[in-house]
C-alpha cells in the first residue's frame, strides 16, 4: 500500500508536469518569441497586495516599471500605475497543444501592461513563458529518445535471449560496443557533423534520433537477461516440450516478462536523456533560437556579466531538478515492485 501510494504521487507529479508543457501556451502569458525591447533583463515582477499607501487589495497587482535614471537595465516601480492581474484573459494567439488556435491565457494584464514573473532576457522576452515552452522540447525529447532506445533494446534483447547462439553473441558484442564508448562524447561528435541551420522541428527530430540510437545497449542487455531467465522456467520448458513455437513463446510469455524491467529502465533513461538534450542545446548543438529549450536558455549565462548581474537567467537550470527527482523516485518504486515479484 505504501509503494502504491508513492507510485500514485510520483506518477501524478510527472503527468502534471508534462501536461503543463503540453498546454504551455495557455499557462504562459506571452509567446516565447515576443520581445519587449524597453525592458531587457528586467527583474522578476513583485506581486503586491498592499499599495504604496498601505492600502490592502484583494486582487494581486503589479506596478508599471520604467528605467531608473543613470542606470542600465535597472527599473523602478511607478506607484501611480497599479495594474491588476486578471485571470482567463485574452492575449496573443497560440495553438493549444499544438492543435487548437486560441488567444485565452491563464493570467495577464489588461491594456499595455506586462507582468514578468521570472524576469526577462536580453531581448525582453518573458523567462516564465520561455521556460514553459522550453519544457515542450526538453521533456519530450527525453521521453521520445528513451522510448526509441528502449524499443531498440527490447527488440535486440528479446531476439538475442530467445534465439541464442550466434544471434545472441553478435547482438551482445554490438551492445557492448555502444555501452563501452563514452556516449556523450560520441553524441557530440555525431551531432556536430549534422547540419546546424535547420528548422526547430528537424533539429528536435535529429536530437531525439541521435540520443535514442546511441543508448540502446544497456536496455538490450537487461531485457536479454530477463528472457534468458524466463526460458529456464518450468512452464516455458513444458510449452516447448508440447511443441510451442519460439515466436509464440516470445510473444505470449517472454516479452511480457520484460515489461516491468522496461518500465524501470524508462524511468531511469528519461532524465538522463533530458540532460543530454539540455547539454546539447547549451553547447549550441541542439534546438536553436528563437524556439527555447532549457539548454539554449542557459547559453546566455556563459557570459560572466550576465551570470553575475542577472541571477534569474540561471532559473532554467533549476527547472529539470524536480523532474529528475520525480523520475528517480518512480524508478525506485518500480524497482521495489520488480524485486517483490521475483
Amino acid at each position: 500500500m505504501k509503494n502504491r501510494g508513492k507510485l500514485t504521487v510520483t506518477a501524478g507529479v510527472l503527468v502534471a508536469v508534462h501536461l503543463l508543457a503540453v498546454i504551455a501556451g495557455f499557462i504562459a502569458p506571452y509567446n516565447y518569441e515576443t520581445q519587449d525591447r524597453e525592458h531587457p533583463y528586467a527583474r522578476p515582477a513583485r506581486i503586491h497586495l498592499t499599495d504604496c499607501e498601505g492600502k490592502f487589495h484583494l486582487r494581486p497587482f503589479v506596478y508599471a516599471t520604467s528605467p531608473r535614471d543613470g542606470t542600465v537595465n535597472d527599473y523602478q516601480e511607478d506607484c501611480s500605475r497599479p495594474e491588476p492581474i486578471t485571470l482567463f484573459i485574452s492575449g496573443e494567439n497560440y495553438l493549444l497543444a499544438g492543435l487548437v488556435p486560441t488567444n485565452l491565457h491563464l493570467f495577464g494584464l489588461r491594456a499595455e501592461g506586462r507582468v514578468y514573473l521570472l524576469g526577462t532576457d536580453g531581448f525582453g522576452r518573458d523567462e516564465f513563458s520561455r521556460i514553459l515552452y522550453g519544457a515542450q522540447i526538453s521533456l519530450f525529447a527525453g521521453l521520445l529518445a528513451a522510448a526509441l532506445a528502449l524499443s531498440l533494446g527490447m527488440l535486440v534483447g528479446t531476439v538475442a535471449g530467445a534465439f541464442g547462439g550466434w544471434v545472441d553473441e553478435s547482438a551482445m558484442r554490438l551492445a557492448e560496443i555502444f555501452i563501452a564508448v563514452p556516449w556523450f562524447y560520441l553524441l557530440l561528435a555525431v551531432r556536430s557533423v549534422l547540419p546546424l541551420h535547420v528548422s526547430p522541428l528537424s533539429a528536435f527530430i535529429m536530437v531525439v534520433a541521435v540520443i535514442g540510437l546511441l543508448n540502446w545497449g544497456q536496455p538490450a542487455r537487461l531485457v536479454r537477461g530477463v528472457v534468458l531467465s524466463g526460458r529456464e522456467r518450468n512452464f516455458i520448458q513444458a510449452a516447448e516440450g508440447f511443441g510451442a513455437k519460439r515466436l509464440y513463446l516470445l510473444k505470449r510469455h517472454l516479452l511480457p516478462m520484460s515489461f516491468s524491467v522496461a518500465l524501470t529502465q524508462m524511468a531511469v533513461l528519461v532524465p538522463r536523456f533530458i540532460l543530454a538534450e539540455v547539454l546539447l542545446s547549451f553547447l549550441g548543438l541542439g534546438i536553436g533560437e528563437p524556439f527555447p529549450s532549457w539548454g539554449n536558455m542557459m547559453a546566455a549565462a556563459q557570459q560572466y556579466y550576465v551570470l553575475s548581474s542577472y541571477w534569474w537567467m540561471i532559473l532554467p537550470a533549476l527547472a529539470p531538478i524536480p523532474v529528475f527527482l520525480a523520475y528517480h523516485a518512480l524508478a525506485d518504486v518500480l524497482q521495489e515492485k520488480l524485486q517483490s515479484t521475483i
